[in-house]
């Protein structure tokens, strides 16, 4: 890839010429991005760009993720990015604080980048439903995202008033600038980088946590009937996870286990057989909270982790044999476990 490229300024505005350096020797990246120079920048690249800067923020923070890939950048194995999760809030009625209610959060940002809903899996268990967007024009190399929503409404009433306490503090981040370029995206497939580069900074910071932290009381009032809502509490919508897409999950737990590393214990295979994930344990990190008497308390919690995933080819309708991209309610909510065992 040359340096000069929509993708490569963009991804090195924000995170710099190493980091960026690091980003684009990692990850296998369609060549029609690779070329993208000149005129306006399309929302493919800004979508890949946009997924790039999501996956370096992870290795940031989960220090095992940055270890299993810096053993293939020194192997000059590069990796496919197969999917981001994310998770969110969805109360009875109303948006969440000044936010859009649950996943809408985000569709606002990734429809207009070509995105769109590809299924929708309940998550039954964890009183959670999953979405999983997939990009119209290049659906198998574009990352997709898998979000899923927490329904605060289908827990105890106790619950619900922590929810409301903790998450309708929730401001939104995206302001005219971030607007306007996805404006241009939706309506015409490309934007300026003028605007584009600005719009990206804000846009990558709306994967965050955008709520105060919780009391220890709200925390744990929380933790007792969802683990998934007291992770959110602590991290909010940072990628909860980013997935590497390899050929036989199986050998490559079998090889990460051999070098200590924890691993969930099972592989969580589809009900078709052909979808195949499993992930290192989340990486605990420390949070601040507020305890009743207004002092802070210094609490470890689970932080982010990193997943393995093996896709098979399948017969489309159309008789042509291609990856298959959806995902499986039991597998997912056995891979949100991850967190709960951090």
């Amino acid at each position: 890839m040359t340096t000069d490229t929509h993708l490569s300024r963009l991804i090195r505005l924000i995170a710099g010429d190493k980091a960026t350096d690091d980003i684009l020797n990692t990850l296998h990246i369609d060549r029609t991005f690779c070329l993208e120079s000149a005129g306006a920048v399309s929302r493919g690249a800004f979508a890949m760009a946009l997924n790039a800067l999501l996956f370096h923020d992870l290795l940031t923070r989960v220090p095992t993720a940055a270890a299993y890939v810096a053993d293939r950048r020194r192997q000059r194995e590069r990796i496919t990015f197969d999917h981001g999760a994310l998770r969110t809030i969805r109360f009875g009625s109303g948006p969440t604080g000044a936010l859009p209610a649950g996943v809408a959060a985000f569709a606002r940002i990734l429809e207009p980048l070509g995105y769109h809903v590809a299924g929708t899996y309940p998550l039954a268990e964890l009183r959670m439903t999953g979405r999983a967007f997939a990009h119209r024009e290049f659906p198998e190399t574009l990352p997709q995202f898998f979000i899923s929503e927490l329904h605060v409404d289908r827990f105890s009433e106790k619950f619900q008033a922590a929810a409301r306490r903790v998450f309708g503090s929730s401001r939104d981040p995206l302001t005219a600038t971030a607007q306007a370029a996805l404006a241009n995206f939706a309506e015409q497939g490309r934007c300026e980088m003028k605007l584009a580069a600005p719009a990206l900074r804000e846009i990558v910071t709306a994967f965050g946590r955008w709520h105060d932290l919780p009391s220890v009381a709200d925390y744990r009032l929380l933790l007792a009937e969802s683990a998934e809502a007291a992770w959110i509490a602590t991290e909010g919508s940072v990628f909860n996870h980013a997935t590497d897409r390899v050929a036989d999950v199986a050998m490559t737990a079998c090889g990460q286990r051999s070098l200590d590393r924890r691993m969930k214990e099972a592989i969580e295979t589809s009900a078709t057989g052909s979808v195949r994930q499993t992930a290192f344990k989340a990486d605990p990190v420390r949070r601040t909270l507020r305890a009743d008497d207004g002092s802070e308390v210094e609490m470890t919690v689970p932080g982010s982790f990193y997943e393995f995933i093996s896709r098979d080819g399948v017969i489309g309708s159309d008789g042509k044999r291609r990856l298959d991209l959806r995902f499986d309610s039991g597998n997912a909510q056995g891979i949100f476990k991850m967190t709960a065992a951090g």
